[in-house]
This record gives structure tokens, C-alpha cells and sequence, in this order.
């Protein structure tokens, strides 16, 4: 009889302490975003720039985990099986999609495993060659390569990478034959160029235009959508091969795990929002090469991440690209 009055009385408080508990306001301790990059690498640095702004729009202390491995997808399923409270976000790139099309049997969904907050920046590739070399367009390249079937070579830090992929575009829209190099890492096709190791490349504007402005590389085109505004003679790979498929952005953005409710979800993205529009941001954004992309809803940024899905399963198709 003492017992069930003791559990009769406990009770309300216990649901009491569970409404309150469930009443928090979000965020009421610090979110983790999970970073599928090495630490000191460009995303890396991207995100560890943008964290403190972040952090002071959401009031709450953003603590960043660089978890590395298969190419990204380590993280993802890490993140996708967190609780879906907001707490736990994950840095999603294109490169979680383009992993997913190559390999479909991997166990994640970059999909449907996921909710999209907001996109946070975008970078396009510079086509480079070397700054002595024979070429200064890229229809001398498209020449060179069709006078000499197989005998040019371009090179990327794997296959699938943003380099790849952007160099095997423009083999199959121009109709050529090239060898694709694949190194061991993206830090090494500065290198190879230089050497004479391979004649072109698709570094990513952050780290091929310092070698450009160095005077150590030519910048042929931009795979941006728009010219950039410190390059405005510098076309876009999409001018040269009138093609939608050479537009082509690695962006890097916030995922939270499914389910997460959609008022949580509302909260994060106008912390994105608002810490982007912070002085200062924008320009350590462009300092790196990566302009800042702000969605304007979690919606938009899902449908975005869906259209840039079937963009890139049309890419790898059209180039053949295959992990095998």
C-alpha cells in the first residue's frame, strides 16, 4: 500500500520534470557539427571560420569533430544515426551524393536519411595548365587533344573528386581522348602540373588562383556558373562547351539527422542565415575561393540538393566515371 502511494506521488512530479525537460528551448546546449574533412583542409577551415558567427546567432557554443574516412561517408552514417534533436549536424557536400551514385551499395542515403538545413558556401574548379606551357585557351587544349588522340593527360586527387569529375566533363562534351591521372591526394596536382606530369588540371579555385596570381599557372575557364569578379576575362567551362553539365560547384552546407522537427530545423536555418550575413564573413569566405550561399529555406536547400543529385548522376554517366 506504502508503495503504490509513493509511485502515486512521484508520479506527477516525474511528468512534471518530463515537461519541462521537453519544453526546453532548442538549442539549450552546444551542437556538434561533424566534419567529414581532415583538420587544416580547405572545408575544414571553411567551417572553423563560419563556427563562432554561427555559434552567436544560435546562442549556444558550436563545437566542431573532424571524423574522416571514405571519402565522407564515415561521417554521414556517424550523423544519421544520432538523435534526431538537432544536437548533432553534419558538414554535407556534393561529394555525399557523388559517393552514393558511384558506390550504391554503401550504407547511407544521403537522401533520405537526412534533413537539409541551409547551404553555406560553393566553390567552383579552375581549369590550370602551366604558365609556360603551349596553352592559353581552352579550345588550344580541345586542338591539341584532337590532333593527338590519348596522348594528353589530366590529373585530380581520386576518382570522383570535384577535379575528376570536371576533367572528365569536358573529355566527353568536347569529344576527346585524354588519360585521367589519379593521385594520391588533390595537394598533389599542384605539383604534377608543375613538374610537366600532366599537361591539365581542375584544382578548385581556392588552390589553383594562388598559383595563377603567383605567375606558376594559366587559368583557362571556370566551371562557376558566372565569371569571377577578380577574373573577368576568364570564362566559363559552360561558354566553351555551350552545356549545362559544365557548371559544375563543390558546396558544402548543414544536414541534421532525419526526423528532426521541423521548428528545430527553422531554428538552425536562420542561424545559418544570420551568421552568414555577419561583416566579415563574406570576405574570408572569397579569400578562399568559395563564395557564400545562403538557401533561402530548409525546403529550397532540399530541392536544391535533389536537382544537384540528378545533375551529377547525369555527369557520371555522360564521363563513364566508374570506382571499378
Amino acid at each position: 500500500m506504502q508503495r503504490r502511494q509513493f509511485l502515486a506521488s512521484t508520479l506527477p512530479l516525474a511528468l512534471a520534470a518530463a515537461g519541462v525537460h521537453a519544453a526546453e528551448p532548442f538549442p539549450s546546449r552546444p551542437v556538434r557539427v561533424i566534419v567529414p574533412y581532415a583538420a587544416g583542409g580547405g572545408p575544414d577551415v571553411l567551417v572553423r571560420q563560419f563556427g563562432p558567427q554561427l555559434g552567436e546567432a544560435l546562442g549556444q557554443t558550436i563545437v566542431l569533430e573532424n571524423k574522416v574516412g571514405a571519402a565522407g561517408v564515415l561521417a554521414a552514417q556517424y550523423v544519421a544515426q544520432q538523435d534526431p534533436d538537432g544536437y548533432t549536424l553534419l558538414m554535407g557536400s556534393n561529394t555525399h551524393l557523388i559517393q552514393k551514385l558511384l558506390q550504391p551499395a554503401l550504407r547511407f542515403d544521403p537522401l533520405a536519411e537526412f534533413a537539409p538545413v541551409s547551404n553555406m558556401a560553393a566553390s567552383p574548379t579552375v581549369m590550370v595548365v602551366r604558365a609556360d606551357g603551349p596553352y592559353r585557351t581552352v579550345q588550344d587544349v580541345i586542338a591539341a587533344a584532337k590532333a593527338a588522340p590519348g596522348k594528353l593527360n589530366y590529373c585530380s586527387g581520386g576518382i570522383g573528386t570535384s577535379a575528376h569529375l570536371a576533367g572528365a566533363t569536358l573529355v566527353s562534351l568536347a569529344g576527346l581522348k585524354a588519360t585521367h591521372i589519379p593521385l594520391k591526394g588533390s595537394v598533389e596536382i599542384m605539383a604534377s602540373l608543375l613538374r610537366g606530369d600532366t599537361d591539365f588540371a581542375f584544382p578548385v579555385t581556392g588552390t589553383g588562383l594562388p598559383q595563377v596570381k603567383g605567375g606558376k599557372l594559366r587559368a583557362l575557364a571556370i566551371t562557376g556558373a558566372q565569371r569571377l569578379a577578380d577574373y573577368p576575362d576568364l570564362p566559363t567551362l559552360k561558354e566553351v562547351l555551350k552545356n549545362e553539365l559544365a557548371v559544375q560547384e563543390s558546396w558544402f552546407g548543414f544536414w541534421a539527422p532525419e526526423r528532426t522537427p521541423a521548428d528545430v530545423v527553422g531554428r538552425l536555418h536562420a542561424a545559418v542565415v544570420r551568421g552568414l550575413a555577419q561583416p566579415g564573413v563574406r570576405e574570408r569566405f572569397e579569400a578562399t575561393g568559395n563564395s557564400v550561399v545562403a538557401s533561402e529555406s530548409p525546403q529550397a536547400f532540399a530541392a536544391f540538393v535533389r536537382s544537384e543529385n540528378r545533375k551529377w548522376a547525369e555527369i557520371i554517366k555522360l564521363a563513364g566515371v566508374s570506382v571499378a
